[in-house]
C-alpha cells in the first residue's frame, strides 16, 4: 500500500503485508503528512480511516488516483518482487520492506531533482539530464 504527494512526486507513506486492514491504512494516514485532500479509490477498507482532510472516493474512475496508480507501476516496473509473483518472490516480509525502503528514498530524491530541474529550463522541454537509476 502507498500514499503518495502529487506535488512534488513523491511517496509519502507505505506498508508492505499481506493484508489490507483498516488498522494498517490508518498508520499509513497517521505516519504521512496531514493534507487537504485525501483520494482513493473503490476499495471498503477506506471508508472507516479518520482522515484530518477531505476524503475523496473514486469509485468509477481515476481521476484523482493516477498519481498513486503511476507510482504503482513505477514500483512493479522496478522491484522484481512485486512484478511477477510467480517468477520471484520475497522469502521474508522484512525483506520486501527493505527493498521498498531503498526504493522509497531514491524514488523521492528522483522526485525533488526532477521538480528542481524542470523548474530551471523551459516548459517545453520533456528531457531529463539523469534517471531514477542515478539515484539507486
Amino acid at each position: 500500500m502507498t500514499m503518495v504527494s502529487r506535488s512534488p512526486r513523491q511517496i509519502v507513506g507505505f506498508d508492505a503485508a499481506g493484508d489490507k486492514s483498516p488498522n494498517r491504512i490508518q498508520k499509513i494516514v497517521d505516519s504521512g503528512p496531514q493534507a487537504k485532500y485525501y483520494c482513493t479509490d473503490g476499495y471498503l477498507g477506506y471508508i472507516d480511516i479518520v482522515y484530518p482532510g477531505r476524503h475523496i472516493r473514486n469509485t468509477h474512475d481515476k481521476s484523482d488516483t493516477f498519481t498513486a496508480e503511476s507510482i504503482n507501476a513505477d514500483l512493479r516496473h522496478y522491484i522484481p518482487v512485486l512484478h511477477r509473483r510467480s517468477r520471484c518472490f520475497p522469502r521474508k516480509l522484512e525483506t520486501l520492506q527493505a527493498v521498498l525502503e531503498f526504493f522509497v528514498q531514491a524514488f523521492n530524491a528522483f522526485g525533488i531533482a526532477k521538480m528542481n530541474s524542470r523548474q530551471k529550463r523551459s516548459s517545453n522541454s520533456r528531457e531529463l539530464p539523469f534517471s531514477i537509476l542515478d539515484f539507486l
